[in-house]
């Protein structure tokens, strides 16, 4: 009986132990959420950016939340879709979970987004919303609002998504941006990163997702075309330790609305 009763609490004490240290390792690490809004015509862009503007990232504020971008597709040929990207800085998952509680005692929030918070079923603000939840990566801990200036509209915010085979292999990627020193490479030439991040939840898992920022596109090529010859790069692309950990990249081209906080 004493037996049993001290082998519990030694399992207690290290499953304490270890809720602790995935705690703590998590305190200096930020959360984001990326919600994409997908709309199927101007009415639809013109409400829910009204809400964003007057309503979401005013209470977002209230709430403590800062720098939240808010981002745009860049128009092309190949690309006629019609999103809003915001992206949300959480210092915990406590903060993310409990956002919305706060949101529906925000009575300031509820006045100024009324016309989106309570459309009618067949008046919808907007045809869906997509969540992506992440976790910085540790040589990137906290999110740097990109200090870019210049017309937002000419400003280009690059958002890439890296997919791997499994999850093992993953993992290989995100200590190729890490221990392998990829994150010190973009910073070196400039990149001017918003965030690196692993995705906790999402549709395309397992992946991982980081935004750079440019003046423009002119100075967004230039910086890629002086990654794609960097010694640095050159080695760690030759390095059998790194080999074929991306399956897929997709890279998606945005500008910052005028109300974005960045």
């Amino acid at each position: 009986m004493k037996n049993s009763i001290q082998s519990s609490f030694i399992a207690f004490i290290l499953i304490f132990a270890v809720t602790l240290s995935a705690n703590a390792q998590n305190l200096d690490k930020q959360f984001y959420q990326l919600k994409t809004y997908l709309l199927k015509d101007g009415n639809q862009e013109k409400v829910v950016d009204t809400y964003l503007k007057d309503a979401y990232l005013p209470a977002l504020k209230r709430a403590g939340i800062e720098n939240v971008g808010v981002f745009k597709l860049i128009p092309s040929e190949d690309i006629n879709d019609l999103k809003i990207y915001v992206l949300i800085p959480f210092s915990s998952l406590d903060q993310f979970l409990t956002l919305d509680n706060m949101l529906a005692q925000d009575k300031s929030y509820i006045s100024a987004g009324d016309s989106y918070i309570h459309a009618k079923h067949d008046n919808a603000p907007y045809e869906r919303i997509n969540s992506t939840l992440m976790k910085a990566f540790p040589e990137m801990p906290m999110m740097e609002a990109s200090k870019i200036e210049g017309p937002r509209k000419e400003r280009v915010y690059e958002l890439r998504s890296y997919e791997s085979a499994t999850e093992a292999i993953y993992q290989n990627k995100v200590d190729m941006f890490n221990a392998g020193g990829e994150v010190a490479l973009f910073d070196s030439l400039g990149f001017n990163a918003v965030f690196y991040a692993e995705v906790l939840s999402g549709d395309r898992m397992p992946n991982l997702m980081y935004m750079t920022t440019f003046e423009n596109m002119e100075s967004r090529d230039a910086h890629w075309k002086a990654f794609g010859t960097a010694e640095k790069w050159l080695e760690l692309k030759a390095n059998p330790n790194y080999q074929n950990n991306v399956s897929k990249a997709d890279k998606i081209l945005l500008y910052p609305t005028e109300y974005s906080d960045y």
